[in-house]
This record gives structure tokens, sequence and C-alpha cells, in this order.
């Protein structure tokens, strides 16, 4: 087999593995940021270039949320292109089911979810809304089980603090986002 055919089968599948949750991780950290088809490409282009020097496939996973995190944050920094982030994103969660009621919890969710410090915030994007274990969320961190624990404890509370509107149910605005993240 031609080795470039050979990684380009080994790459697709290890991201295989790991596709669901590391779109919906992008999607909620795009979100009114920047397009989450660009965070995802760009993600994955620098993951492939990388893939024959990551020495397990399996830390392809890690790899990935590094570069889309810090290709969010750089991207953030540089554009402000916010109403029409807003519209394509809005259009895109529509398109997955979503009503207006919905796409409102979903936006003051994300909002608060942006406001927690950047572990919390990992944290809560890989636990919540991508469904990453615990374990997983501790070795792609770089912290303990516990302190993942303590993590999300810290960011829910935060989060609570933050939607202080009376009646909003923390766990049922989290289990929306996930129902119709990308």
């Amino acid at each position: 087999m031609h080795p470039e055919k050979d990684k380009q089968t080994r790459f697709l599948a290890a991201y295989a593995q790991v596709h669901e949750g590391f779109l919906r991780y992008c999607s909620a950290l795009a979100f009114e940021r920047m397009d989450v088809e660009d965070l995802v490409q760009d993600a994955l282009l620098a993951a492939y270039k990388k893939f024959d020097e990551l020495t397990e496939p399996a830390k392809l996973q890690g790899y990935l949320i590094r570069v889309a995190r810090n290709r969010s944050v750089s991207f953030f920094r540089s554009s402000r292109q916010k109403a029409e982030l807003t519209d394509l994103h809005a259009q895109r969660l529509t398109a997955r089911g979503a009503g207006p009621e919905e796409l409102a919890d979903v936006h003051l969710l994300y909002r608060a979810i942006h406001k927690l410090p950047a572990k919390q915030r990992d944290a809560v994007l890989l636990y919540e809304i991508s469904g990453y274990p615990q374990r997983e969320i501790a070795e792609l961190l770089g912290v303990s089980e516990p302190a993942v624990k303590m993590l999300l404890q810290r960011a829910r509370k935060k989060l609570t603090a933050i939607l202080t509107e009376p009646g909003t149910n923390l766990t049922a605005l989290l289990q929306t986002a996930k129902s119709i993240a990308l």
C-alpha cells in the first residue's frame, strides 16, 4: 500500500473513534466565536500533518482538542464577526431540531460557559456537551480525575450563579445543549 494512503487510512480509523465527541466540543467551543466547520477542518488538518509524530493513535483525541482550543482562542482575539456567526449557529441548531425557546436557552448557556475559567469551561464542554468520561478528560486536561470532578462542581456552581433567572434549571439547559449540539 502507498505510504500516504496507509497514513490516511490509519488517521481516518483513529478519528472515527473520537469524531462525535470532538464535533460536539468544537460546536460548543466555536459558538458565536467562529464557524465550527472551519475550526474542525483546521484541527483535522493540523492533526493529520502531525499524525505520524503522535506516539499512539489514541493520543489523537487530546491533540485535536488542544488544537481546537488554541485555534478558537487565536481566532476570537483576531476577529469580531459576531452577528453573522450567531445567525449561522442558529441555522445549524434549527436544522438539528431546536425551536426558538431551545435556541434562546442554548445561547444563554453557551454565553455563561464562555465566562468560566478555561479549565472549568473545557471540563464542562468535554463532559456535559461532548460526553467524554471524566477519566479521559483528566488525561486531556493533564489533571487528576478528582480534579476534573472539582472543576465540574465549581463550574456548575458558577454557571448556576451566572444563570440567576428564577426557574433556570442548569441540568435541563445542559441536556438541551447536548441533544442539539453538532
